[in-house]
């Protein structure tokens, strides 16, 4: 198939990989746009790998089958489409009319409303022109594997020995037998949606993290599983006893950053009362939600809060509360039902690897949760595949394997030394040290610290397996269940008595993006940005515009590192370091134009790149990055 094959369509090409909670957030957001406009719009994805894993050809045709992508992919592992289209960020649409000419390019995230009034107006004016040719396009899709499971994602073992799997996707919970393969029943109607009440009405959709409510709490909250319902943006409580499900936090649509709707008001008759009881989130100052926490203005109860993929859950007795990785805007939230409340744990939603205070931490869609003897919380956070411990009473985080965001690999031995590649799952083992789910390596590893301060090792316990997600520790730390995601089963693993690993080394690898050559010394950083069509910049309370700017290795940067107002910046590279990474996150408000709008809706346009440099003389001294609202 070749764009001249698609004259007389709208083409839309999805740059995306498999790996990317933005890109899953695209398809999404696309899926109502394809089946209105079937008949004029054409959506064809070009999948441009991040890790090595996503570059085989056959995980990429299993992730079209879980993620229920139906349009084209061109399988583009090289990036040569990446680089003719200059994509610079995951995800990227690119628009072209009917005539093969490229219309818009947009980086990011949230552009649904945008992409709408676009493709309404080319319609209209190729229809005029008599350039658009309506009919099927040219997608057949195949049919959908059968199976008990179909992509599991995690699992936990019952009360009664029974195991809960999050069947994602059949877009249900599947009750098995122990021996991990007889099924018991299944909660939830297999159809994706977000419904409650019985285990045949309900919907899910997705569902991924599963965690049981502490036996004290399961008769005054109601339930006694709560689900991360990922795509849903929402948390489930499952009663077991008649397979009930009800929505205990979420509405069902996606947080987004700084926008000033990521909570439904209550009927105001009860709004006050309800909002009194609710405590104020984060710390004075801090911006949750379009309220600011300290200022007297109290945070909606969990229903009514918009969350953003959740991925797992996990109960912290020093917290009191579940923990939550948000894998959509990369932080960690704390669930308190019988408070009623919602709160923001750690993260300040910029993507990256940064220790320290929670409140001031960096994650990267965190995947994986488990609690260990002494409380503290193990974190398999996938996207700089880093496994990473926070301790909720001191509430900071430390990485124990990890290097960032383009680092990965599977490599053995010294912590520090390690590499992983992008780990969904993670699990506490009775002497202290924690199995991995590493699932693009197709592993299981465990990390140990060597007892009394002593230096951390890597080793790899098994091999071979198809994308684990999840782990499951059973018969007192002897036996791994482990969920293999890609094969539609559960896997047990019997440890040895020592737990000695393996010691393997694939190497490490780095995210090999087409390099960027820019000229050492000044360099003139600009961020274009455009409001959507109906919008201008929003700056009635003050400046509308962010960016901020960092580097890998840091000195790559001599002068422009930071965070200030304007787009455009001027940085100073070092022509001591040949090449690096540079970090940019830029954001920009925009609100409605009409003045006749007495209350015009507002949005925070928001978007990270890292762009991989090279320096060499006479080479641009100008980078240009799009912002579209």
């Amino acid at each position: 198939m070749t764009l001249a094959d698609l004259r007389g369509k709208i083409v839309i090409l999805d740059f995306w990989t498999f790996c990317c909670i933005n890109c899953l957030h695209v398809l999404d957001e696309l899926r109502e746009l394809e089946e209105q406009h079937r008949d004029v719009l054409v959506i064809v994805g070009v999948h441009s790998p991040k890790f090595a894993h996503e570059a085989d050809p056959v995980a990429l045709a299993a992730a079209v089958e879980r993620y229920e992508v139906h349009h084209p992919v061109l399988d583009d592992p090289e990036l040569v489409t990446w680089s003719a289209y200059t994509a610079r960020a995951w995800p990227t649409l690119v628009v072209i009319d009917p005539e093969g000419y490229v219309v818009a390019q947009m980086a990011g995230e949230g552009h649904k409303r945008n992409v709408e009034i676009l493709v309404g107006e080319l319609v209209a004016e190729h229809e005029a022109k008599g350039t658009l040719h309506r009919g099927d396009g040219p997608y057949v899709p195949p049919a959908p594997s059968e199976g008990t499971l179909r992509f599991p994602a995690k699992a936990i073992v019952l009360p009664d020995g029974h195991l809960l799997v999050a069947d994602a996707g059949h877009h249900s919970l599947a009750e098995l037998e122990p021996d991990g393969e007889t099924l018991v029943r299944r909660i939830g109607s297999g159809e994706r949606g977000l419904a409650d009440g019985g285990p045949d009405e309900a919907r899910f959709s997705e569902p991924n993290g599963l965690c049981l409510v502490p036996e004290d709490l399961r008769h005054s909250l109601g339930y006694d599983v709560l689900v991360a319902d990922t795509v849903n943006h929402a948390l489930r409580g499952v009663r077991l006893a008649d397979g009930a499900v009800t929505t205990v936090a979420g509405t069902g649509a996606q947080y987004m950053v700084g926008a000033a709707d990521n909570f439904v008001p209550s009927d105001e008759d009860e709004a006050d009362e309800e909002l009194a009881s609710i405590p104020v989130v984060g710390e004075p100052g801090d911006a949750v939600a379009g309220l600011t926490a300290g200022s007297g203005t109290f945070v909606p109860g969990p229903r009514r809060h918009k969350l953003s993929s959740p991925w797992d859950v996990a109960w912290s007795e020093p917290l009191g509360a579940f923990v939550v990785a948000m894998a959509g805007n990369h932080t960690l939230w704390s669930f308190d039902d019988s408070h009623g409340s919602i709160e923001l744990l750690g993260g300040t939603m910029n993507e990256g690897l940064l220790d320290g205070p929670l409140h001031e931490a960096w994650f990267a869609q965190p995947s994986g949760l488990a609690i260990a003897a002494d409380d503290r919380i193990w974190l398999a956070d996938s996207e700089t595949s880093a496994l990473r411990r926070v301790d909720p009473v001191e509430r900071t985080v430390h990485t124990l394997v990890g290097e960032g965001l383009f680092d990965f690999g599977h490599r053995d031995g010294p912590a520090d030394e390690a590499r992983l590649q992008h780990p969904l799952g993670v699990a506490a083992l009775p002497d202290g040290s924690v199995v991995v789910a590493d699932t693009y390596n197709g592993a299981v590893r465990r990390y140990g610290d060597g007892g009394a301060g002593g230096a951390g090792e890597v080793t790899t316990l098994a091999t071979g397996l198809a994308e684990p997600s999840g782990i499951v520790v059973l018969d007192g730390g002897s036996t791994l269940l482990v969920v293999e995601s890609a094969a539609h089963r559960l896997t047990r693993i019997a440890l040895p008595a020592t737990l000695v690993g393996q010691i393997l080394d694939s190497g490490s690898h780095r995210t090999r993006r087409p390099v960027t050559e820019l000229s050492p010394g000044e360099v003139r950083l600009d961020v274009v940005f455009t409001p959507a069509a109906g919008q201008k910049y929003d700056d009635r309370y003050g400046p509308s515009t962010r960016l901020q700017v960092s580097s890998t290795p840091p000195g790559l940067l001599l002068e422009g590192a930071g965070d200030d107002v304007p787009l455009d910046r001027v940085l100073r590279l070092d022509p001591a370091v040949p090449e690096g990474v540079l970090h940019v996150t830029a954001h920009a408000a925009s609100c409605d134009a009409d003045p006749a709008i007495e209350y015009p809706a507002c949005h925070l346009n928001a978007q990270d790149w890292g762009v991989p440099v090279r320096l060499v003389e006479g080479a641009p001294a100008t980078l240009t990055l799009p912002l579209h609202g």
